[in-house]
């Protein structure tokens, strides 16, 4: 499982790349017109993610109303991926070989699962993931994942011009900017220019 050693600081430039979603059309990142948040979640139905994603979703019109746009990345297959994203209002690539994962720095580590402050979120999203199961409408993750189980999630935020406006990579898997955290940082670098 590869790891990287190198992680992006604020003001590092980001290239301008295009992206494919597992569903919609290409993206361009950074976009030239607005800020982007760039997550790195672990595994195509992964519980924990989809307990944070939900959080993203439910207020991604205000996300939005404040000029970001949302890209999210998993390292499993697209084909795999697409079947449990489809509700999501944002872009979802696939990255199977973790190759922006080394680029931005992402790490999958043991570490992932086993520090207690991730503990309450991973029984929360157990549950919710068991409850939306029985009420048919969750699916269940592959039994094996190429790319691995372990992760770290880490969240970017890059400017239009392509700066890297803020970094945060998590220390366990339910370690990442809230909601909250997102706009607020939004607000501060629109003040800021």
């Amino acid at each position: 499982m590869p790891t990287s050693r190198t992680r992006l600081e604020p003001g590092h430039s980001v290239p301008v790349r295009t992206l494919d979603p597992v569903l919609g059309p290409p993206v361009t990142l950074p976009d030239s017109e607005r800020l982007t948040h760039v997550q790195f979640r672990r595994f195509a139905g992964c519980p924990v993610c989809n307990l944070h994603l939900r959080s993203v979703v439910l207020r991604h019109e205000e996300i939005e109303r404040a000029g970001i746009r949302e890209v999210v990345l998993f390292h499993s297959p697209a084909d795999e991926l697409r079947e449990h994203v489809t509700h999501l209002p944002f872009a979802v690539v696939a990255d199977p070989d973790r190759l922006l994962y080394a680029e931005f720095g992402v790490e999958a580590h043991r570490r992932a699962l086993l520090d207690p402050r991730a503990w309450p979120a991973i029984a929360r999203a157990v549950a919710r993931g068991a409850w939306e199961l029985l009420r048919g409408r969750g699916r269940l993750p592959a039994g094996s994942q190429p790319a691995g189980r372990l992760g770290l999630p880490a969240d970017f935020l890059i400017a239009a011009d392509g700066r890297l406006a803020a970094a945060k990579y998590g220390e366990h898997v339910y370690d990442q900017w809230s909601v909250d955290e997102l706009l607020t940082l939004a607000s501060t670098l629109k003040a800021a220019h």
